[in-house]
């Protein structure tokens, strides 16, 4: 008499061997990017959170590495297992966040026109989103409104055809754009039928030195100073019909089907945040790991009534506890990463769970190696208040803890929780 288990070998057997052992590939990259994050980025990254500027300096080294520029995202892109682009994320994190967005930003317009482009689009524009080794350029991907940013079905900015011309025409305003009036390529979210909420948004490329398109209040933040933040006005601001993403022909199907009553996987803001989000969480997690790991030595050299901080259960513990929960986070971002790329189904919001725990993670993290650092941790002269201070985006950009939540619940539920 066979067992289920019996019966279930000769398929158990067929299916590949489970391992979270990283290929060499992996590891080449992984050693690489943290080489560059140790070396380059981590030395310069108090005086360029002081200083508050984007650090084209520190993004021309990436660029003459390769690591700024379309080909190498496309390498960490093409690892089939999904892994190597959260890898490299989290290394170059790990060096200093601010830093590291003003390196990775942007790749979240890059992920809208590959995501929503068509080929001849991708061919056109992404190239101009990086420039060159001797003069690199970034982009911005612009969808947050002063009065639309969790809710991104009430954004305001319009975007109308003007068939004589073939041109499109922008009007509205963008806040928390990261490059935002910078950028040498802006992707603008635009609703071209208010009525139907975001299913009547689209995509817009506007390239270099378009009239129409400046730049507002640069944003002060309390954490990823190096990273340029800024809103962005649009005003009567024209493109060429080749601009809109995808093509017209593509958006009015998209709009016929929904005015007729039909569903819409399209959403152009939604479409690249559910890609993006484990890559958010795997730079959550650098930050996380390096304050755990400053920690970890600080408490092994710091003496307090003749012994090691860490000798004490209650410090030891804490960093116990740092250390499961970075772990736990990364295996989340790692499981969502491989879904991503291999076409499985979000069927649990796995996107979403990826970058809530990463991020919130990220802030517990850092407030706990402040407390092992105690008065130092509060300093400028520690790096941990910095870190504690970048961490605290990851649980409101790309869609606040309390959306992502939302996000599963909705998901698990297939209820349309409110």
């Amino acid at each position: 008499m066979s067992t289920t288990a019996d019966a279930a070998a000769p398929d158990a057997e067929k299916a590949p061997a489970f391992s979270l052992e990283l290929s060499q590939d992996q590891r080449d990259i992984r050693d690489w990017v943290h080489g560059f994050a140790k070396s380059v980025v981590r030395p310069a990254a108090a005086e360029w959170d002081e200083r508050e500027e984007t650090p084209w300096p520190i993004i021309q080294e990436a660029a003459k590495i390769g690591l700024y520029g379309f080909e190498g995202v496309a390498q960490l892109h093409a690892d089939p297992t999904g892994l190597t682009m959260a890898i490299a994320n989290e290394e170059l994190f790990w060096g200093d966040a601010g830093i590291g967005m003003a390196i990775m930003g942007t790749n979240l317009a890059v992920a809208s026109i590959f995501g929503s482009g068509t080929p001849e689009q991708m061919g056109e524009f992404i190239p101009q989103c990086y420039g060159t080794v001797d003069e690199p350029q970034v982009a911005s991907f612009c969808v947050s409104e002063p009065d639309a940013g969790s809710d991104v079905s009430a954004l305001r900015t319009t975007a109308r055809y003007d068939e004589p011309a073939d041109e499109w025409v922008l009007n509205g305003q963008k806040a928390w754009a990261t490059n935002g009036g910078i950028a040498n390529i802006h992707v603008i979210v635009a609703t071209v039928d208010r009525a139907l909420g975001s299913r009547g948004q689209a995509a817009f490329v506007i390239p270099p030195e378009t009239p129409g398109l400046t730049q507002g209040t640069k944003v002060k933040k309390h954490g990823l100073r190096a990273s340029h933040t800024a809103d962005v006005f649009l005003d009567d601001c024209r493109i060429p019909g080749r601009c809109l993403l995808g093509g017209k022909d593509k958006l009015d199907s998209r709009l016929a089907r929904a005015r007729e009553g039909g569903r819409s996987n399209s959403q152009a803001a939604m479409q690249t945040f559910e890609v993006t989000r484990p890559i958010v969480g795997a730079q959550a997690i650098g930050i996380a790991r390096a304050a755990y790991e400053y920690s970890l030595d600080y408490a092994r050299e710091r003496k307090q009534f003749g012994r090691a901080i860490i000798e004490n259960q209650a410090i030891a513990f804490a960093l116990a506890d740092m250390k499961m929960e970075i772990d736990a986070a990364r295996l989340l971002v790692w499981r969502a990463s491989w879904m991503g790329r291999t076409g499985q189904r979000f069927t649990a919001a796995e996107g979403s769970m990826s970058k809530l725990k990463a991020g919130e993670v990220a802030v517990w993290a850092t407030e706990r190696a402040i407390q092992i650092l105690g008065g130092n941790g509060y300093t400028r002269e520690f790096p941990v208040e910095r870190w504690h201070r970048d961490a605290k985006i990851y649980t409101i950009f790309e869609g606040t803890s309390e959306i992502q939540r939302l996000v599963i619940a909705r998901a698990i539920s297939g209820l349309q929780i409110a």
